[in-house]
This record gives structure tokens, sequence and C-alpha cells, in this order.
């Protein structure tokens, strides 16, 4: 995509070396949403050094326009997004759904960078500072972490790529040409306010066209159910198959404190990858419980949950004759209908005006929120955030029995 990456620093090279990088190699950018657009198979290792080499274009931008960088900024600040990913788990956010319920890689990066401060003497403690927004310097961590960073920058770029979602495509060069700083804080010139409003509907429109795509949730949701289902069934005593890192997390619940008092749990977390997730799934298809095994051959097979989603929610009598069906088919009791057929919601917010906003830089100097300096229209509805109700269920529930 950008041609020759160059790697900035031996510190960094090492970095890129360490087990911890390496990993991403093996967990898919997009977890299942090569089900859908064949070509999402990136990984997260291709998206970290993706943002790395953008991010090193941002600084010489910034460092261009009279802004100070120091070189160990400079290092720092690349170091922070090169592993700001480091702590997602495979097909993470089913992963933060089930089996570590309650903890997110946001929180798992950050132990991680810890751990790696420690085996690198300290040399990455700036760039620690920088990844938890704690720099003096604020417009270094919003080029990590906010409405318009590199972060964003690459993957919606990297995303659009690999699915061949056109609508995605965003000028990412031409927005980092703009950027500036104003009183420590990020700022885009006003010339860049075009591209800066096709990123934000861009964002959008992969939102509803691959990340919310009906059939990548109904993929997602199936293997949150699997998991859910071989966690319930390990807490009962069952032996199911799994590498020694996933049935570490299958036989325990893990909080924020385990990960942070036992090294145990953060050591098996970084060994997990999409394989030993996928090759459980492939020996739980022929388990002995019925649920397990159905949703393990359907994920297989991609006979994936047939979805619906509309403005309001299912109604109750509706539901319950799905659950009748799905009793009647399957000869489960009511509770455990849940795992072939539920609801949910899903929220798609391009734009959060105050949170992080992103400002535009004036000819005059004066600095304004986008969405109140902006004359396209479209940004007052990508800062309302849209909510559907979504309806999962086995698509043989509905087919008469033979």
């Amino acid at each position: 995509m950008y041609g020759f990456i160059t790697i900035p620093s031996e510190l960094i090279f090492d970095l890129i070396q360490h087990p911890y990088v390496q990993r991403m190699r093996y967990i898919k950018q997009l977890g299942m949403t090569h089900l859908v657009y064949p070509g999402a198979l990136h990984t997260r290792f291709h998206h970290a050094l993706g943002a790395m080499h953008l991010m090193g274009m941002a600084i010489e931008t910034i460092k261009s326009k009279g802004q100070i960088v120091t070189p160990e900024e400079e290092e720092a600040v690349s170091i922070a997004i090169l592993l700001h990913d480091v702590g997602h788990g495979p097909f993470s956010h089913a992963l933060e759904h089930t089996i570590v319920e309650g903890v997110s890689h946001e929180h798992i990066s950050s132990l991680l960078m810890q751990n790696l401060n420690r085996e690198f003497d300290g040399k990455l403690q700036m760039a620690i500072e920088i990844f938890n927004c704690r720099y003096s310097k604020t417009f270094l961590c919003q080029l990590v972490s906010s409405q318009l960073d590199i972060d964003r920058m690459d993957y919606l770029n990297r995303d659009s790529f690999f699915t061949g979602v056109s609508e995605g495509v965003i000028s990412f060069d031409r927005i980092i040409k703009m950027m500036n700083v104003v009183d420590g804080h990020l700022v885009i010139e006003e010339k860049g306010i075009y591209s800066v409003e096709k990123f934000l509907i861009a964002r959008r429109l992969m939102y509803w066209q691959v990340y919310l795509h009906k059939t990548v949730i109904a993929a997602e949701l199936m293997l949150v159910k699997i998991l859910e289902r071989a966690k319930e069934l390990s807490s009962l005593g069952a032996n199911l198959f799994a590498t020694p890192y996933l049935k570490h997390f299958l036989n325990h619940t893990i909080t924020c404190e385990d990960f942070k008092n036992d090294s145990k749990n953060l050591d098996y977390f970084s060994r997990l990858d999409d394989h030993d997730i996928f090759t459980s799934i492939k020996v739980w298809a022929e388990d002995q419980d019925v649920i397990l095994s159905t949703l393990c051959q359907h994920m297989i097979d991609r006979n994936l949950y047939k979805v619906e989603i509309s403005n309001e929610a299912p109604t109750l009598q509706y539901i319950e004759s799905l659950v009748d069906k799905t009793i009647s088919r399957y000869g489960i009791n009511e509770d455990d209908t849940s795992y072939f057929m539920f609801t949910d919601t899903i929220k798609n917010n391009a734009y959060k005006v105050g949170e992080s906003s992103i400002n535009i830089v004036m000819k005059d100097g004066s600095v304004h929120d986008i969405a109140s300096v902006s004359d396209n229209y479209n940004l007052e509805a990508l800062a309302k955030t849209v909510k559907k109700h979504v309806l999962c269920y086995l698509r043989e529930i509905k087919q008469p029995d033979n």
C-alpha cells in the first residue's frame, strides 16, 4: 500500500522482532469479515507497521511547520502507535465479550507495554505516557488516539483496500500534510476541511458496509456464542479440547486485577492467536454437546445465523414463536435457546462533537470544531448515534422438519 517502509531505529526493530509483536501476524485485523469479503485476510501486524509509517509522515509534517519534536519523542510516538493494538486477542471483540469479559484490549496493551519497558530497561517509558495520554505534549497523544488519529487513518484505508469497498478510501496523505499544532493541540488547516469531511463519511460507510455488515455480525455473534458455550461447559466440568493457552481462559474467569497480579494470565494471553480458536472449533464440531457441535459445524460450513436488522425491536410474539420452534427442532430447554436465537443492538456514530473534537484552524488563526465550520449538512447526521435492533436465529429454525 505504501511501498517501502523504513524502520526508524534499532529499538523499534527489536520491538518488531519481539514475540508480542510477531504474534500479531497470526491475528486477522477484521476477524470474521473474510467470510463476506474474501480478501480481508490482512493482519494486525500489517496495520501496526502501516500506522508506524504514517506516524513518521505526520511527525515530519509537524516538524516542517516549526513545531519542536525531539528525536526521543519521535521514537516514542512511533513506538506507541506500533504497539497500540498489541493487546488485541484473536477475534478480539468476540473474546472481550466471552473469555476475558470486561477486560479491554487497551488495558492489556498497556500491561504488555509495561512488560516490554522492563525488558528494554525503561526505554519505553515515554511511549507508555503518550499511549496513556499522560504526556505533556497533547498533540502526540492525539496522533495515537483521537477522532482523527493515525490508527484510524491506516485501518480505514487498509480495510477498504483489502475488502474492495472503495467508499472507505480516504486522502490520508493530504490530511497528514494539512496537520498542524495550535496551543499544543492537533489541528487541521482550513484547506484540508473537505478531506476530513470525506474521512468522516468514509468511516460511516465502512461501518455499515463492512464492520456492521449483517453477515459479519452473524459470524462474529456465532463465534461469541461458541465461546460462551465452551466456557459454560468447562465451568460444569467438561474436558474440552483446547490449546493450553485457550484452556486456561475457558477454565478460569480472569479479571483486570488477575491480569495485573498474576503474570501467567498475561503470558498465556500473549500466546493466543487465531489458530488456537479455529483449531478448537474444528474439534468441537464433533463434541457430544449438541449446542456446541451444531454451532461449530455451522461456522465451519459458513451456515451463519439469519440476521434481521430493523429500526424497531422485534415483537415479543415473534420472539416467542422462534423460541418455540427452536425447542421443537433441537429438543433443548428454554434457557439454552439463547444460543440458537437471540436479540442484540448495534450502534454507528461516525463523529462525536466535543469528545476529542477534530479542530480546524482557519486562515485568521481561529480554531473551531469541524461540525461548526463545515458547510456539509451530512456532518450533522454523522454526529448522531444510529441504533438498530438485531434478531439472530439459525436458518433451519424456520424451515419445516422433513
